[in-house]
């Protein structure tokens, strides 16, 4: 699927496609149906933190996630099939208006069975596995060396996954054995081996450019077959956490080309992490929006 030429599309809070019927509209992402095939998926500029949906769009970040998430997908066949579809743009949005204001964010995908877990590889020791390994010196059940500090690089990167939280919930990292009962043993290790084998392979194409992605978040879905197949985006700054190596230090949060940015802005606020979320400062909104062009332009040079 390749994205317009054409003038980037307006911020976009939410998509409104008169000619499909809305699936599903996601932290992110609006999805409608096309036929019983294929869906669409347009990727607004709604960001999400804490698992709530800002108020404030960020000018751009839909065109980078997905031109990102598409130069993934095209390079990692070898590891995992992915969810896009052959059938064009122009077949499944024939309306020229409607299509010119998604058509560098959006892409046709096939319909598939999706699974009910966030398959989380950690590279480094950050976020909600550095808070799980201060209280138990564990991740996800997964037994850690002590006296690790925060942004350290782990031994080897580990499978941490968590549940599927609907929009406004918070997900809830999970061991292994709860993601075997949930969807079986066998695919559940076919999930695990699939999404470390992707985080090895990107975590060293992005080292080579500068980046460290410190942890990334996959989804996978099965088609009718029972193949294992990449869903949704893949290792965007919305799924990861992406680190300029010539500032990473351990022991502090590093500095990120990700949504971590608006993290550490929200958490000087006195808020609750519920809905509604805060609106965000014009300054915050344009740094972010430049961490996420600054990722796009380094990952694709």
């Amino acid at each position: 699927m390749t994205l317009s030429t054409d003038r980037p599309s307006p911020p976009m809070h939410e998509s409104n496609l008169r000619g499909l019927t809305r699936l599903h509209q996601g932290k992110v992402r609006d999805i409608y149906a096309i036929d019983d095939r294929h869906m669409l998926i347009v990727t607004t500029d709604r960001l999400s933190a804490f698992d709530v949906v800002l108020p404030d769009p960020i000018p751009g970040k839909g065109r980078v996630l997905t031109t990102i998430s598409n130069f993934w997908f095209g390079r990692t066949r070898h590891v995992v099939p992915n969810h896009l579809a052959d059938l064009p743009l122009e077949r499944a949005v024939p309306d020229p208006i409607e299509r010119a204001a998604i058509a560098d964010r959006s892409i046709v995908v096939r319909r598939l069975k999706a699974l009910p877990v966030e398959a989380v590889v950690r590279g480094y020791l950050i976020g909600s596995g550095w808070k799980d390994y201060q209280r138990t010196g564990e991740v996800c059940g997964i037994r850690l060396p002590a006296g690790l500090r925060m942004a350290d690089k782990l031994p080897r990167p580990i499978f941490t996954p968590s549940t599927k939280a609907a929009k406004g919930h918070h997900d809830e990292n999970v061991d292994f054995a709860e993601i075997e009962a949930a969807i079986g043993a066998d695919l559940a290790a076919r999930v695990r081996d699939t999404a470390i084998a992707l985080y090895e392979f990107a975590a060293a194409h992005a080292l080579e450019r500068g980046i460290i992605i410190a942890d990334t978040k996959f989804e996978f879905g099965v088609d009718e077959q029972g193949t294992l197949t990449l869903i949704d985006e893949a290792l965007t700054p919305d799924s990861s956490r992406f680190w300029p190596v010539d500032t990473y230090a351990p022991g502090s949060s590093p500095p990120s080309f990700d949504k971590q940015f608006v993290r550490d802005y929200l958490e000087t606020l006195d808020w609750n992490k519920t809905a509604p979320g805060p609106r965000l400062p014009a300054d915050v909104i344009a740094k972010t929006s430049e961490k996420y062009a600054e990722a796009l332009r380094r990952l694709t040079a």
